[in-house]
C-alpha cells in the first residue's frame, strides 16, 4: 500500500454549498479520513446536476460525486439535540472540523467555535461562510452569484472594451470552489500550527474574500493609478487578443515584446501591412488595432490552428489554442499524463472526471473510493465505531 501524505488525519465535514465538500475532497484525495455528515433527507448538493441522460437522481448528481470521492458518508439531523450529541462524539477523535453553514443556520446546529472549542481545544474548526463571521453583512443571505459578484468578479466579466455593459456571471459555482480551496489550505495550516501550539483553533473563511483575493493585479491598478480594471478591451500593448482559425477553434495571440511580434510577422511571410507606420511599435499597433485586427483576423483564418499551434512553439512565439472542455478530455498531452480518470459509482456508473493539477513522487494522490450513497456508512462509522443504535436513531428522525 502507497503512503498517503494525510494519512492518520481525521476530518469531519458538514455543509450545504458544496465549499466544505470541496475542501474536504481536497484533503480525502490525499490520504485523510473524511467523514461526511450528510442531513437524513441528503446534502442539496445531490438535487444538482448535470445527471445522466437529465434526469434527477440523489445518487447521479455529477457535481456532488466530483466533490465527495473517498469519504465515509453518514447521515444525521444536526438541527436535534441527538444529532449534535452524536457529531460530539465523532468530534473527538478528530483533527478537524469543516462546515460552511451561514453564522445563524451554524448556531442553530451547535456549530459555533464558542460551543465547541473548549470542549475540543486540539480540533482546529473551519467554519467557510458568504461573508465571514464578523461585519455588517455577516447574516446577509447569499449564493454562490451573491459572492462572485460582491467579490468583484462578475465585473471583470463582459463584452471586451465595453464598460458600460452590465457585468456578467463566470460559469460553474466558482466561489465554492475557490473558498473549498482555501478551507483546505487553511486548514491544514492551523493543523500544522498545532504540532508547535497543541491546540487548535477556529479559522474564518469569507467566500467574497475569496474571489476578491484571486483578482490578480487589479486592485493594485486603483491605488496607483484610481484606474478600474475591466474587460480586457483596448490593450496599451497589441497584439493581445483571440483568433478564429479556419478549423473553428480560437487562437490567444499575446506578442506584446518587440522580438515576439518580429518572430510573428517573419512566421507570417512579412505581409505588407506590418509595414506599414501604424504597426511601427506596440505603442503604435495598439493605437491602431481597430484597423490592423482585421488583416491579422484574415491571416489567422486561414490557418490550421494544430499547426500553428505548433509552428508558434517552435519559433517561440506566445500563442495558444483555447482549449474547449472537449478539447480538454480528449487532450493527448493530458490523457499521457494521467489527468483524467474514470470513476465508477453504484448507480451513475463510470464517469470521467479530472484528477489532480499536482504529482507527488512518494505519496500519492489517489481516488479511493466513490462518493458515498446516502447514509451508507452508518453502521460502520454510527453503530461500530460510535456503539449508537441505528434503529432507535432512525425512528426518531435523527439519521
Amino acid at each position: 500500500m502507497a503512503n498517503r501524505a494525510l494519512e492518520g488525519l481525521t476530518i469531519v465535514e458538514c455543509g450545504a454549498t458544496g465549499a466544505a465538500s470541496y475542501a474536504s475532497k481536497l484533503m480525502a484525495d490525499l490520504g485523510a479520513e473524511v467523514i461526511k455528515v450528510e442531513p437524513p433527507e441528503g446534502d442539496p448538493q445531490r438535487a444538482l446536476g448535470p445527471f445522466p441522460g437529465g434526469d434527477p437522481h440523489p445518487e447521479k448528481s455529477g457535481a456532488f460525486l466530483y466533490r465527495n470521492c473517498n469519504k465515509l458518508g453518514v447521515t444525521l439531523d444536526l438541527t436535534s439535540n441527538s444529532g449534535q450529541a452524536i457529531l460530539r462524539k465523532l468530534l473527538k477523535d478528530a483533527d478537524a472540523l469543516i462546515h460552511d453553514f451561514p453564522p445563524t443556520d451554524a448556531a442553530a446546529r451547535g456549530l459555533t467555535y464558542d460551543a465547541i472549542g473548549g470542549d475540543f481545544p486540539n480540533l482546529v474548526m473551519t467554519s467557510i461562510t458568504p461573508f465571514g463571521q464578523d461585519g455588517p453583512y455577516r447574516d446577509y443571505k447569499a449564493y454562490d452569484l451573491t459572492t462572485l459578484s460582491a467579490g468583484g468578479w462578475a465585473w471583470l466579466n463582459g463584452w471586451p472594451g465595453h464598460p458600460e455593459l452590465p457585468p456578467l456571471r463566470a460559469f460553474g459555482r466558482q466561489a465554492e470552489y475557490q473558498s473549498g480551496v482555501n478551507g483546505a489550505l487553511a486548514t491544514m495550516g492551523a493543523l500544522f500550527g498545532r504540532l508547535k501550539t497543541e491546540r487548535g483553533q477556529h479559522i474564518d473563511i469569507s467566500a467574497q474574500e475569496c474571489i476578491t483575493a484571486i483578482l490578480e493585479m487589479t486592485f493594485a491598478f486603483w491605488p496607483y493609478m484610481e484606474t478600474p480594471t475591466a474587460r480586457w478591451g483596448q490593450r496599451p500593448i497589441q497584439p493581445v487578443d483571440f483568433f478564429q482559425c479556419k478549423d473553428g477553434a480560437w487562437m490567444f495571440v499575446l506578442c506584446v515584446e518587440e522580438h515576439q511580434w518580429t518572430s510573428l510577422v517573419e512566421m507570417m511571410g512579412t505581409p505588407e501591412w506590418t509595414t506599414w507606420e501604424v504597426a511601427a511599435n506596440r505603442l503604435v499597433r495598439a493605437s491602431n488595432w481597430d484597423a490592423l485586427r482585421p488583416f491579422m483576423e484574415e491571416w489567422v483564418a486561414e490557418q490550421d490552428s494544430a499547426d500553428l499551434y505548433r509552428l508558434a512553439q517552435e519559433k517561440r512565439i506566445p500563442l495558444a489554442p483555447a482549449s474547449t472542455i472537449s478539447d480538454l478530455v480528449n487532450s493527448e498531452h493530458l490523457k499521457e499524463r494521467g489527468f483524467f480518470l474514470e470513476v465508477t459509482y453504484p448507480e451513475a456508473g463510470a464517469i470521467k472526471q479530472p484528477g489532480a493539477p499536482y504529482q507527488f513522487q512518494s505519496t500519492p494522490w489517489e481516488i479511493r473510493s466513490p462518493a458515498p450513497t446516502l447514509g451508507q456508512h452508518n453502521q460502520a462509522v454510527l453503530s461500530e465505531r460510535l456503539g449508537e443504535d441505528l434503529s432507535s436513531l432512525k425512528e426518531a428522525g435523527v439519521i
